[in-house]
């Protein structure tokens, strides 16, 4: 996948777990709980369904490296660059 296609995905997966937040806005580089409504049982929807949908496994100590878009894309990109759309 490329950063772009993981953009979407994540973009996707956030639209699932919080369907009343706009998204159309969403800065890159600021905490997602800083822009939407996101508790830590979100956040932690969020993780599962990347495990779900693209068998991503995010240890427990990587979490922070999933709080902005910018750096979950950042993050996923190495993980998920074998996987096709």
């Amino acid at each position: 996948m490329t950063a772009g296609e993981i953009r979407e995905a994540v973009l996707d997966i956030l639209s699932d777990i919080a369907p009343d937040e706009d998204m159309t806005d969403l800065k890159e580089d600021v905490a997602f709980r800083e822009q939407l409504e996101l508790d830590s049982m979100d956040f932690l929807d969020i993780v599962m369904e990347l495990r779900k949908r693209y068998r991503v496994q995010v240890p427990e100590q990587d979490y922070p490296q999933l709080a902005s878009m910018k750096s979950t894309v950042t993050y996923l990109e190495p993980l998920m660059k074998d996987l096709s759309t």
